[in-house]
């Protein structure tokens, strides 16, 4: 077999990274009307990427990266959505991908991030829509055909799954309010079949590969009452393995196909099924996922005439043998590991960590370097039980990408819940000079990976993915 490189990189999205959302043609997105608030800041610059992105890529190679996840936006492309296409902004991209490839670091797109096009979010209420699927499938067939020939991977959907549960991120399909359980089983079956479309057409080019993604939550059961473990198990079922299972075998979990069939979205499956008839060739290349915690369920909170999608939050309690976040989200690297071998083991294809990272409340003094040993402690506690997870469980893993290289804004606009190697030198209130200050995780980072990639060639690890 010929040895490939691992991929080691940075996962960003564009609304938290780019900023200049008004700007050669750009249309606004449901993220560009966000007003900033006492703890928030608006996303109009973001980081201003759109200017400084060489800047960000020297430091991505200086620090020993060689990919980057980013998101090229909808409305930068098709400023309303479904109409013209802005050439200025396919210009930008392809500049930028032409930037990414120079300093040799492969590039992986992912093609929606949840920054819906306010047009379609306002006319059709987003991904409910028929229409709006339509028309971003539209959109990924464009960039497609754009840059088939420079990126080699391809994300259709950011963590698709948050579309089938309430705590998923607010815009994933963009509704209004709370979604009802109707609404979100419409919006996650009509994010599936545009997974369907872009999938099967980007199998047409055959240098390319297509991945599912999924924000991937592992929960523990409270107990070992039976109930605690089945509540858990259901959860993870509907949360998690129903679209791990679709983009690795092309249908979804049985358990959830019965519920919906005795819940009258029987439609939905119909028209999925029917989809997957018209575009046969949708098997994902690999998987992705997001990790940054894990849960515990506990039965007894759970009111079992609710649907499955809410036990996750219905009955979540704290893990007692966890260190918790300064953002309470529980810090555990074994469920990291736990994670990419079940995922390995149940579907057989090569994984990649998409994302994986800790937020903190930082301050830079003007002088000294930022000292973050949790970050460097959290990413080297991941990175070995990664390894273990490869070398020990058999897992195919083609690359690891932290959450992220430089400090964004978090999705809800929170640019003091910091998860970078790079400190951006701005606040919520004041955008001051935007200077990118690393780290000491950044110096960490460089030295630990190169060890870590060096073990993995000698031990015959790193495969070609073919």
């Amino acid at each position: 077999m010929v040895k490939k490189r691992f991929l080691w990189g940075n996962s960003v999205s564009s609304m938290q990274t780019e900023g200049a959302w008004n700007i050669a043609g750009k249309g606004p997105s449901v993220y560009d009307i966000k007003q900033a608030s006492q703890e928030q800041s608006d996303f109009k610059i973001a980081i201003d990427s759109y200017h400084k992105y060489k800047e960000d890529f020297v430091l991505m190679k200086h620090a020993g990266m060689n990919a980057y996840r980013f998101q090229i936006s909808w409305s930068r492309v098709i400023p309303d959505g479904d109409g013209a296409v802005n050439e200025q902004g396919l210009k930008f991209y392809e500049q930028f991908i032409d930037d990414l490839i120079a300093q040799d670091i492969t590039p992986i797109v992912c093609l929606y991030h949840f920054d819906m096009p306010l047009s379609l979010a306002q006319r059709f209420n987003g991904l409910i829509s028929d229409h709006v699927r339509e028309a971003f499938v539209r959109f990924a067939k464009i960039v497609i055909d754009k840059f088939a020939k420079k990126v080699p991977y391809w994300i259709p959907i950011n963590e698709q799954n948050c579309m089938t549960f309430a705590e998923g991120f607010g815009n994933s399909g963009y509704l209004v309010g709370e979604k009802t359980l109707t609404e979100l089983y419409k919006i996650a079956n009509n994010s599936l079949i545009a997974y369907v479309e872009i999938a099967d057409y980007i199998h047409h080019f055959s240098n390319l590969k297509v991945g599912g993604m999924v924000a991937y939550q592992e929960m523990y059961p409270a107990s070992q009452l039976p109930n605690d473990v089945m509540y858990t198990r259901k959860a993870m079922e509907f949360i998690n393995e129903d679209f791990l299972s679709f983009f690795a075998t092309g249908k979804r979990s049985p358990e959830v196909i019965k519920y919906m069939q005795k819940h009258g979205f029987t439609q939905l499956l119909d028209e999925l099924e029917q989809a997957v008839l018209n575009y046969p060739n949708i098997t994902s290349d690999f998987l992705a996922f997001s990790y940054y915690y894990s849960l515990v369920i506990d039965s007894n909170l759970i009111d079992n005439k609710r649907a499955p999608n809410t036990f996750m939050s219905d009955g979540h309690i704290a893990n007692v043998n966890l260190k918790t976040s300064d953002f309470g989200w529980q810090i555990d690297a074994i469920g990291f590991r736990n994670t990419i071998t079940k995922m390995h083991n149940r579907y057989n294809l090569p994984i990649l960590a998409a994302e994986n990272g800790i937020g903190a409340i930082e301050h830079y003094d003007g002088k000294n370097m930022i000292n973050d040993d949790y970050r460097i402690a959290y990413h080297q506690e991941h990175i070995n039980e990664m390894c273990k997870a490869i070398e020990i469980d058999g897992a195919n893993v083609i690359g690891y990408l932290g959450w992220g290289l430089i400090d964004i804004p978090s999705s809800k606009g929170n640019v003091e819940k910091r998860y970078g190697l790079v400190y951006v030198n701005r606040t919520n209130k004041d955008t001051k000079d935007l200077k990118r200050i690393p780290k000491k995780s950044y110096f960490w980072f460089k030295k630990f990976i190169a060890e870590k990639d060096t073990q993995l060639s000698q031990k015959g690890e790193v495969y070609n993915d073919d």
